[in-house]
């Protein structure tokens, strides 16, 4: 009798640690009792930092999609036409590169009869400079990757009112001084060229480009 009841009491405190529920299931089931706190409650605190944070990335990048930054084909091909307007307004600043690299003259070549077209008057470029920053970037009709893209145009335009400036004033016709009215010009124009070749090809391909000189102030106007 004695044995029997000696082995019982070994025996049983060793069933009880075999049927002990593991930790998790303490966890759900302490959580699951009381109704004010529900069981997905203790699943999101197992869950790791990284796995929450790339959810809620996630969640901001599904939000963003949805909201005024579009990027479909209509708005790519008018923001990608807007970075024109600079370069068609300060392509005089290219009359010394354009006649001695060749490459540039065929690059540029095609573009000519727009270029005319648009120096036939001179108000011209102040009406465009109308037409798309009360028609397009303060119309929020307009997605807000097409008004940021031609207000970087716009800004970009404004500019070159610095070069204009320096020529009338300082237009020297030989000598050290026309080179470095020659250098600066290439520079304005080149400046320029890559601008168009940069914003127009990355709004073609949905890409948002970011000037520089010009983006940070192109952000602050548009709202």
């Amino acid at each position: 009798m004695a044995t029997t009841i000696l082995l019982s009491a070994t025996v049983t405190p060793s069933l009880i640690h075999l049927h002990k529920p593991p930790l998790y299931s303490t966890i759900f089931s302490s959580s699951s009792s009381n109704p004010r706190i529900p069981s997905q409650l203790s699943i999101f605190h197992l869950t790791s930092p990284s796995k929450r944070s790339n959810f809620s990335r996630r969640n901001l990048v599904k939000a963003q999609s949805k909201g005024s930054n579009s990027a479909d084909a209509p708005d790519r091909l008018i923001s990608a036409i807007c970075y024109f307007f600079p370069f068609f307004d300060g392509i005089q600043y290219g009359k010394y590169v354009i006649t001695q690299f060749a490459p540039v003259q065929a690059l540029v070549q095609p573009l000519v009869p727009a270029i005319k077209v648009f120096k036939a008057f001179p108000l011209n470029g102040f009406l465009v400079f109308l037409t798309l920053y009360f028609v397009v970037v303060r119309n929020t009709n307009f997605s807000r990757y097409v008004r940021f893209n031609t207000m970087q145009a716009i800004v970009l335009d404004v500019l070159l009112i610095f070069p204009d400036l320096l020529e009338r004033t300082f237009n020297p016709r030989d000598g050290v001084g026309l080179d470095l009215l020659m250098s600066f010009d290439s520079t304005v124009f080149l400046y320029l060229l890559v601008c168009l070749i940069y914003g127009s090809s990355s709004c073609l391909l949905g890409q948002l480009p970011r000037l520089p000189l010009v983006a940070e102030a192109a952000d602050r106007q548009v709202l």
